[in-house]
């Protein structure tokens, strides 16, 4: 059996290396991700995150799909249970393949018998519900069903591309299939997405049905299945649904919510739904990087400024507007109604990764880092089982995370995003070794002449010192391209809409073998380059002032307002901690500001506090009310474990 183990991760190795470098097409991302299977957390912050999904989320989020319907629908779609379908929407299969692509990500670095035969049984159902041609979508499948299934109103298929989700599911269920390929060397799910793919490959092109998904994201499955076989025809098709955006040939256009107002390369501002919009961005970065599409790449870099310099929030969470779940217009950003959905954090995440590996550039990954320990964190309670859809930066006290939704696609997204977080602290280009995000792991990196091995030692995100001991198979030279992050030299974001209020002296320190050196910055990193024999070691210091940060002066929400942030983390201020209330609260811009550590406190955070005075009511200042004499913060991510209560990002200055 253990032998048996350890040739499937041999096979995954290669299978992982093979489709992001490349192996079956020689042109890909210049910059190549090692996978997040060469890459072994054994720290306090993401490693007890990674066994809370495994041993928590996964589980509970098949057991919601299975109460709720989701799994049912594929057995009545199959004929093996009787009933119409069972849910509401029509995308409702898709929770069940992000599950599935998680517990498969799961089962790569943890094999587990009992969740491997869990997937087999559910894959079962799936095939089983598989039409002959292919067809595979329950809601179409089931039919009639009750008027509640919105957007489904005939049996024949892509009746209702805009609304109907049939591709979105598609896309869904072909990144399910790769994983769970990936993960097991079983052909069983990427031989259902494959006669799936042939299906929609034989309806739509040039000369066939002409048509675009109205929810992107099959733009992305249909790379992974090109990248996985080598076939032409499916990364064609995923440039096929782009290019056809935004014009009107023999259809209707779905306008900006769907991005499909104008053409994708005269499209300069993100516009309508934040999740698709980032999706579709992301596709557009796998097209670029697989097609040499200098066009394509220059378009997204167009979108990309426009995002970072009016339209995110500084916890890196986009979409402002609950209606349509969309971008506001822009420096609208509003902190109570701020949607900031956690399936749009992790879009922006995964189209910032792509950003950087088409670039190499360390401003992708400030902004990813920026997501990943806010908005994406802020979507999941510390327990696992317990989820925000949206994320605002203030709350009167009605925030509160769900047990589950009935557009569940936030819960079964982050089950899926968590176990991939070690696949983005490195990258590899020819004999460039990149040192991206800083965790305690150990790494086995395959790079040109042999792997090396790179063990980091740090309390980050609490602590700046990182420790990083490279040990190749023999003495060889190459560069290591080592982060500094933004905010550790005066840039909050890489843009003018955030900035520090005032500027640190504090330096980035490096020592090489113990000895500091000088350095100056490529594209935000620190190019190392020598000869490195086993034991090597760099120390990076990175300074965490408490900073404070202020908007842009055309963001009307935060006038007059501050934030805090200590390293990538930013805070808030809950009403628990600071008598019940904090909408009132001011924070005077000379009050002396302390951190520290606290064990007992969400799973061991670092909190901020200070003096600081109250903005009194005219009825209060009447009244022998006390004043708050301290401000208390925690970590944005941690808010709303402790009850309702208010909640405040941006606290008024003094």
């Amino acid at each position: 059996m253990k032998k048996q183990t350890l040739s499937v991760f041999t096979a995954l190795i290669i299978i992982t290396f093979t489709m992001m470098c490349g192996k079956k097409s020689p042109v890909d991302y210049p910059v190549k991700p090692v996978p997040f299977t060469d890459v072994r957390f054994d720290d306090d912050f993401w490693f007890p995150r990674m066994e809370t999904n495994r041993e928590v989320t996964i589980p509970y989020a098949f057991q919601q799909c299975q109460e709720t319907g989701r799994i049912k629908n594929f057995e009545i779609a199959a004929g093996m249970e009787e009933g119409g379908f069972c849910t509401a929407y029509p995308f409702d299969d898709s929770d069940v393949y992000k599950i599935i692509e998680g517990a498969s990500y799961s089962l790569k670095i943890h094999p587990d018998p009992a969740l491997e035969k869990r997937l087999e049984e559910i894959l079962a159902k799936i095939e089983a519900a598989q039409e002959e041609d292919g067809y595979l979508y329950t809601a179409r499948t089931i039919f009639p069903h009750p008027p509640k299934v919105r957007w489904v109103d005939t049996k024949e298929p892509w009746t209702n591309m805009f609304l109907g989700h049939e591709l979105y599911n598609a896309g869904h269920m072909y990144e399910a299939a790769v994983a769970h390929f990936q993960a097991t060397g079983k052909r069983t799910f990427l031989d259902i997405a494959l006669k799936n793919a042939d299906l929609i490959e034989g309806v739509f092109g040039p000369g066939k049905k002409i048509g675009v998904p109205g929810h992107q994201e099959i733009e992305i499955g249909l790379v992974k299945l090109y990248r996985v076989t080598g076939e032409k025809k499916y990364l064609d098709l995923a440039k096929f649904f782009l290019d056809e955006r935004g014009y009107a040939h023999n259809r209707e256009l779905y306008g900006e919510y769907s991005q499909d107002h104008k053409p994708v390369l005269e499209q300069t501002e993100p516009v309508g739904h934040a999740v698709r919009a980032a999706y579709m961005y992301s596709g557009m970065a796998d097209v670029a990087a697989l097609t040499k599409d200098e066009a394509y790449r220059e378009a997204l870099e167009t979108l990309w400024n426009n995002v970072v310099s009016k339209k995110m929030y500084i916890t890196g969470g986009i979409g402002s507007k609950s209606g349509g779940e969309s971008f506001g217009e822009d420096y609208e950003l509003p902190n109570a109604t701020a949607y900031c959905e956690t399936c749009a954090a992790i879009a922006n995440a995964l189209w910032n990764h792509r950003m950087f590996l088409l670039s190499g550039d360390a401003k992708y990954i400030d902004v990813l880092e920026r997501v990943l320990y806010n908005n994406i964190l802020s979507g999941i309670d510390l327990e696992g089982n317990r989820f925000f859809y949206s994320n605002p930066l203030e709350s009167h006290g009605q925030g509160e995370r769900s047990p589950w939704f009935t557009c569940s696609c936030c819960p079964s997204n982050v089950s899926r995003f968590i176990p991939s977080v070690p696949g983005y602290v490195y990258a590899v280009q020819n004999h460039n070794l990149y040192i991206n995000l800083f965790v305690k792991s150990l790494s086995e990196i395959p790079m040109e002449k042999g792997a090396v091995t790179i063990r980091q030692d740090t309390s980050y995100p609490w602590d700046g010192k990182v420790n990083i001991t490279i040990t190749p198979e023999k003495p060889k030279t190459f560069t290591v391209f080592l982060r500094i992050p933004g905010w550790t030299r005066n840039q909050a974001v890489p843009s003018g809409l955030y900035r520090y209020a005032k500027t640190s002296n504090l330096q980035p320190e490096v020592r090489v073998a113990g000895d500091p050196i000088e350095y100056s910055l490529e594209k935000g990193f620190v190019p190392i380059k020598r000869k490195w024999n086993k034991g090597d070691t760099i120390t990076l210091t990175l300074p965490m002032p408490i900073r404070r940060v202020l908007s842009h002066e055309n963001v009307e929400a935060n006038e007059g307002r501050v934030a805090l942030e200590r390293g990538p983390i930013v805070y808030c201020a809950e009403g628990i901690d600071n008598q019940g209330s904090v909408i009132s609260l001011v924070l005077d811009d000379d009050a002396p500001l302390e951190h520290s550590f606290r064990e007992d406190l969400l799973n061991g955070v670092v909190v901020i506090t200070g003096k600081t005075p109250a903005l009194k009511t005219a009825e209060e200042s009447t009244s022998s009310a006390p004043e708050k004499p301290f401000i208390f913060a925690i970590p944005y991510y941690a808010w709303a474990h402790r009850g309702p209560g208010e909640m405040i990002v941006w606290i008024n200055r003094k």
